[in-house]
């Protein structure tokens, strides 16, 4: 791709239209925008611009779009994808400033909130009206709403509620030319042409900037039970998770946890947690609702499929406190996971009943390259989390056969029915495996929607889609 350099007139034109106060040159903004929490990649902006509202960033693209210059969305920079790391250059759009909850109506069961709003105050500010927005990812208390709707996000509670696709009703998006539209309508059916909001879901940042999101609301859950399940083999517990569906109950959250991803986060976060001679993995399952004698019966349901599969242990958390230390040692996992070794993380997702297959697969493709895995996630979705660690595999190795072994995890997930991603998104480091799953037809179709909304391709460019020869 070719792009055009800021030089001092471009610069001089944006920030005329916007304010010279929300424009930065300076050496520490361009290093703190050039990575996110993908590895150690780092790729420079050549200017930062923090907006505080749809004008700017319409007047923002304008510009940009008719000097062909790169312009790369970014949220609260948590991604594992690197879809917010500016490869060409150009400018690095930070959302930071949108962190307006701007309605919350409990009327109609919705909110309309800015982008930039924490994941976390959005969860907190809805559960003080007695609702529940259940899109609960690992690092909601850092993450964005608006980087959660470019990625699709999740977390454990999908597995009940959905994934955020399941709680978009509408969305005012600029356009790569600057032009600003509403994606949809306030309403829960939508049958009125192309669905251009769920198109945007996921769409990380190349279609379009979101600046207002509205979401679906549901009434809180007033009671919860969480319980801990032990056992000797992966296989074992991941025969459990669809068992458990097909004994007629469905958990709020039903979490995998492989045993050295225990242990790094016990040591890393100083969490007190038994964890017994072996035991290889944990689920964590979790039922809410309003009726605690229904939840305690699905409870018991859940502990004889626990048992027909070989767990060795079941707890209950007894206080808040023990279930919150509980969900703490399951959402700092991945932090653990990065501080003790070199890694990189893929973001698998199978039919759930395909676990224990994928699980075993991906240790015996471990085995033939010479790295290790740490394997955790969403297991009542079929969401993988698989960190590849390093360890003795020499740094020749990592650099010029890994890619090899991840290919194969991933044809092994497709071959599985599952596919590349299943909540983190395709981005910059997953884009040269997407031919795994998509044929050239589809990937065709891909890019051709990108070149309706975007024809001069300078919205996050390089993402998503594999460079054509």
């Amino acid at each position: 791709m070719s792009f055009t350099k800021i030089n001092t007139e471009i610069l001089a034109e944006i920030q005329l239209a916007l304010g010279i106060e929300k424009v930065f040159t300076d050496a520490d903004s361009l290093d703190q925008y050039s990575h996110d929490e993908t590895e150690d990649l780092r790729y420079q902006p050549e200017i930062v611009v923090k907006p505080v509202s749809v004008e700017d960033v319409s007047q923002l693209l304008k510009i940009c779009n008719s000097h062909n210059v790169p312009v790369t969305p970014r949220g609260g920079g948590t991604g594992l994808s690197g879809g917010a790391l500016p490869v060409y250059g150009g400018v690095s759009l930070s959302m930071e400033k949108f962190k307006s909850i701007i309605e919350i109506d409990i009327n109609n069961l919705q909110a309309t909130v800015e982008p930039g709003v924490i994941t976390e105050d959005f969860i907190n500010a809805v559960a003080e009206k007695g609702l529940l927005y259940p899109v609960d990812p690992s690092s909601k208390g850092s993450c964005f709403i608006g980087g959660n709707v470019a990625h699709g996000s999740g977390g454990p509670r999908v597995v009940k509620y959905g994934t955020i696709r399941e709680y978009i009703l509408n969305l005012e998006v600029v356009l790569p030319n600057g032009e600003i539209i509403w994606t949809g309508a306030n309403t829960l059916k939508y049958a009125s042409g192309y669905n251009i909001t769920q198109l945007m879901i996921g769409s990380e940042g190349t279609l379009g900037v979101v600046t207002k999101i509205v979401t679906k609301l549901l009434p809180k859950p007033t009671q919860s039970v969480l319980m801990m399940g032990s056992f000797s083999t992966n296989g074992d517990a991941c025969a459990a998770v669809s068992a458990i569906f097909r004994a007629g109950v469905t958990p709020s959250a039903l979490e995998f946890m492989e045993r050295k991803g225990v242990e790094w986060v016990i040591k890393f976060d100083d969490i007190k947690f038994d964890l017994k001679d072996g035991v290889a993995a944990l689920l964590m399952i979790e039922f809410d609702g309003d009726d605690l004698d229904d939840i305690f019966k699905n409870c018991e349901k859940t502990n004889v499929v626990l048992e027909e599969h070989h767990c060795t242990e079941v707890l209950f958390a007894d206080t808040a406190t023990q279930k919150e230390e509980l969900w703490r040692m399951r959402r700092t996992m991945a932090e653990s996971v990065k501080a003790n070794s070199v890694y990189k993380e893929e973001d698998t997702v199978v039919p759930r009943a395909a676990l224990p297959k994928l699980i075993g697969g991906i240790k015996e493709i471990g085995t033939k390259y010479g790295f290790e895995s740490v394997c955790y996630g969403h297991a009542g979705d079929g969401n993988l989390h698989v960190n590849i660690i390093k360890a003795g595999m020499s740094d020749e190795d990592w650099k010029d056969k890994l890619s090899f072994g991840i290919a194969e995890i991933f044809e092994l997930t497709a071959a599985l029915g599952g596919t590349l991603s299943g909540e983190h998104g395709i981005g910059l480091v997953q884009k040269d495996f997407m031919p795994i799953k998509y044929s050239e037809i589809h990937l065709n179709l891909m890019r051709g929607i990108k070149r309706v909304f975007d024809p001069n391709g300078i919205l996050n460019p390089g993402k998503i889609m594999p460079d054509t020869n």
